[in-house]
Order: structure tokens, then C-alpha cells, then sequence
């Protein structure tokens, strides 16, 4: 039976994987079909994930994470990034996506794509990358989730040297940039952090009610 808080308690920040354990691809492939399925603001997707699996790829990105091993150990790392451009064009591109996907007529399609290519016109480089930014760190809580219900070991990060990992994996030609790595694979045995209880704050100081 499906037991999610138990999947969720049993979930932790891997310190220390097994590398000689590699996930088979049916879990690699549900956690692609799991970062496509996120919820995006306005369905626009502005984020791609690169997979790796090359001990040769990981050992260079482990050298510019800031002295991290999990890079090089784990089975899988999973490099979450944005796009770099999200204009009037990229925006049109979608909606003529939805269009074959549903059907959806431009007269319905029309007013609301209009409004976003207008509203994304008035912001600034800063503000559409930090609302990027937003929308991968919303794949990285559904990626942990699903790994958890998967029984797959994963560690998000936050430390590595972006402007390294995108010369790396060749970024910069697919229009990327780097924001948020998040290593899986196996737990190794001897990782003493597997063992730790949970630090958080009771429900009643975490959650409040109206009724």
C-alpha cells in the first residue's frame, strides 16, 4: 500500500552514495516523465533537464561543486536548467504547442498569449531569470518527492559553480544556463546520515489552521 509520509520520512540529503550501484533505466525514466509533469507558472516550462551518466562528465563536475563527492558517486546526476530567453517568440512557440496539442482555437488562444508577450515585455533580465529560477526549484520538490515514493537516494544542491557546469555539458549552444543539481542513486551503507532522526518543527509551529 501506498504509504507517502513513510516514503517522505524515509527521504534525507544522501552524504554518500554507492558507487558501484547504478539505477535501471525505468526509474531514470520516471523521473524525466516527472520533471516534464511539474507545474509551471502558466505552463510555459521555461526549464530543461540534463541528465548525465558518464563516471568521465561527473568526475569533471564534481571538481567545480565545491568539494562535494556526490557528483562523482552517484548513479545519475540531474543538472536542472533555464532557458535564457524567454521572449515573444518562445512564448508564441507554446501556445502554437497547446493549439496542436488541444485543438484550442486562436481566438480563445489569442487574448491570453497576447497578455503574456505584453507582461513579459515589461520586465527586466532579472525579473524573468529569478521567475525562471522559481519554476526550477518547483521541479527540484517534485523531483524529491517522486525519488522518495521511488525509493531512489538523491541530494539536491544549491553549491556548484554554474558558469563551469554549463562550459561542461555545452550549455551555452542549447540556450541553458545551469541552476540546481540534484545527484541520485543508491545510499551507500556506511553513510551515517542515513541513520539521523528528522529535524523539524512540530505541525503546530509549521502549519496553520483556520476553520
Amino acid at each position: 500500500m501506498l504509504d507517502s509520509i513513510n516514503d517522505l520520512k524515509w527521504r534525507y540529503a544522501v552524504k554518500k552514495f554507492d558507487s558501484e550501484r547504478i539505477l535501471p533505466s525505468d526509474k531514470i525514466d520516471k523521473l524525466k516523465e516527472a520533471f516534464n509533469l511539474t507545474a509551471t507558472s502558466y505552463g510555459l516550462q521555461p526549464i530543461r533537464m540534463v541528465v548525465v551518466k558518464n563516471k568521465e562528465l561527473q568526475n569533471q563536475l564534481f571538481k567545480h561543486s565545491f568539494e562535494q563527492p556526490q557528483p562523482a558517486q552517484a548513479s545519475h546526476v540531474l543538472v536542472i536548467c533555464i532557458e535564457k530567453q524567454i521572449d515573444a517568440e518562445y512564448i508564441s512557440n507554446y501556445f502554437k504547442h497547446v493549439k496542436q496539442v488541444r485543438g484550442t482555437s486562436d481566438a480563445i488562444l489569442d487574448p491570453f498569449k497576447d497578455t503574456l508577450v505584453d507582461s513579459f515585455s515589461n520586465k527586466d533580465s532579472g525579473e524573468i531569470r529569478n521567475w525562471a529560477v522559481n519554476q526550477a526549484y518547483l521541479a527540484l520538490g517534485n523531483l524529491l518527492t517522486v525519488c522518495a515514493l521511488e525509493r531512489i537516494d538523491s541530494c539536491p544542491m544549491e553549491g556548484f559553480d554554474p558558469d563551469a557546469y554549463d562550459v561542461i555539458l555545452n550549455l551555452e549552444k542549447k540556450g541553458l544556463t545551469s541552476v540546481l543539481v540534484m545527484p541520485v542513486g543508491y545510499r551507500a551503507v556506511d553513510d551515517e546520515f542515513s541513520t539521523f532522526k528528522k529535524v523539524r518543527k512540530n505541525l503546530k509551529d509549521s502549519v496553520i489552521e483556520f476553520f
